[in-house]
């Protein structure tokens, strides 16, 4: 039977949604991030029902395309997030989008302006991401996996300027959004991922809270539903920029135990953009480990053969059923052309496995 396949998130947006990715600005995160935020609260906060027959649409495209190139449990795609953190933040009282603020991000890789936290983080009452859900779950009768940004990678994202104890920030940013998972839940989604790339940028503030306010984003949800998480080690401005920082190759290895430990059932590393030291998967004892066998942010497309190498050795060191395979992260950067040949092999390869 193979092994089972999954992507991470994001999904290349087509030409006609009227939300433009972070991933595809010409100038970069520094340069473009800022006018691209004020346009998708703009768009966002006016939408019509024009506008959401474009966002419905490009949702099918995507679950449809990752459906046709193989894979057993697709995402919707992101298709109405400019980013995966700001989308929701959208949702959330607390934040202002008018009033950015200026910050240094991802261990200094890049400097933009940002949401800032104003007030205190709650929910607004009404739900969102059920909706996007059941939009994308009514195009497939395969099972649909919804994601969520973690709490410490929303502080890492904004400005708080309210918040005087970074851990009540936290644990009120986890409660918001519990509300939101349990919702989704309620809905039917099975797959549900919160992304925390942050843990491994802060391994110290991931253990310190971090794995608390984890599970706290989970509490109350029902047993039937997968809990994933997803770490990833960091994103360049451009496809094949082979310069850009990555977190430390040790943070894995720092974080494992206390997440295996954790109830989250799935946990999502990279491994293509950079190998891992493979004694790093016999640390997961209970957990499933989503591995990324292709790169996100490079242009060469993996032949089968070379994926099918990686995951055989990969299962030297854990048992089949607990292996899923996956790209590194998500696929906006890479247009659709080129997801859809990295997905393709993937899902072959996972299928040879």
């Amino acid at each position: 039977m193979g092994l089972l396949t999954t992507c991470i998130g994001a999904y290349p947006k087509p030409d006609y949604v009227p939300v433009t990715d972070w991933f595809q600005l010409e100038g970069g995160l520094t340069t473009g991030s800022v006018s691209v935020t004020r346009e998708a609260t703009r768009v966002l906060e006016s939408a019509d029902a024009e506008t959401e027959t474009l966002f419905v649409k490009a949702t099918k495209a995507a679950v449809e395309d990752q459906i046709a190139c193989g894979v057993d449990i697709p995402t919707d795609g992101e298709q109405r997030r400019e980013n995966y953190i700001h989308y929701h933040c959208r949702n959330l009282e607390g934040f202002d989008f008018e009033n950015l603020t200026k910050r240094t991000l991802r261990d200094g890789a890049y400097t933009t302006e940002l949401p800032t936290i104003s007030g205190k983080i709650k929910p607004r009452g009404n739900h969102f991401l059920d909706h996007d859900f059941k939009i994308a779950q009514g195009c497939s009768d395969r099972p649909v996996k919804l994601t969520v940004p973690g709490p410490t990678t929303i502080m890492d994202t904004t400005a708080n300027e309210y918040y005087e104890d970074e851990k009540q920030l936290a644990i009120d940013l986890a409660d918001a959004l519990n509300f939101e998972i349990r919702a989704l839940a309620e809905a039917g989604c099975t797959f549900i991922q919160i992304d925390e790339p942050l843990f491994a940028r802060n391994v110290e503030r991931a253990l310190s809270y971090g794995v608390e306010c984890l599970e706290r984003c989970f509490h109350g949800v029902p047993d039937d539903v997968t809990r994933a998480m997803h770490m990833c080690c960091g994103y360049p401005e451009h496809l094949d920029d082979e310069v850009y920082h990555k977190a430390d190759p040790q943070c894995y290895f720092q974080l494992a135990d206390a997440i295996d430990q954790s109830s989250v059932n799935q946990i999502s590393i990279e491994d293509a953009h950079r190998h891992n030291d493979l004694t790093l998967i016999e640390k997961f004892q209970n957990s499933t480990i989503i591995l990324g066998a292709v790169a996100i942010a490079q242009s060469r497309i993996e032949p089968v053969d070379e994926i099918v190498e990686r995951l055989k050795s990969i299962l030297g060191h854990i048992d089949r059923d607990r292996l899923i395979a996956a790209p590194d992260c998500g696929l906006a950067m890479l247009g659709r052309d080129r997801a859809m040949q990295k997905l393709g092999n993937l899902c072959k390869a996972a299928k040879l496995v």
